[in-house]
């Protein structure tokens, strides 16, 4: 199967199949067919969308059953996500 997308917040990859409506990720157990996951997500447009006809959904980590949903290749980072990561990277700065 071929690899379409990677998800949003683990980076695991995806392949079509991924991306129904209530499929989780095999890497980490949240929802594929997400605003996060999508190629319109765009925070800080109308909606956070590029769709201008998308309804708004307020939970970008929610399932959505949203027709304008398109596969990301390489969807925004999940912020939570990179905090931590981000964390980790400083506190290892500072260990002897």
């Amino acid at each position: 199967m071929e690899i379409i997308g990677v998800c949003w917040h683990c980076r695991a990859p995806l392949t079509a199949s991924d991306y129904g409506r209530e499929t989780l990720c095999r890497g980490c157990g949240k929802p594929t067919r997400v605003c996060r996951n999508c190629g319109n997500y765009a925070p800080g447009r109308p909606a956070d969308c590029l769709e201008p006809l998308a309804e708004r959904v307020l939970e970008k980590g929610r399932a959505t059953a949203c027709e304008f949903f398109a596969p990301a290749a390489n969807p925004l980072a999940d912020p939570a996500a990179s905090a931590g990561g981000l964390r980790a990277a400083a506190e290892a700065l500072f260990r002897s």
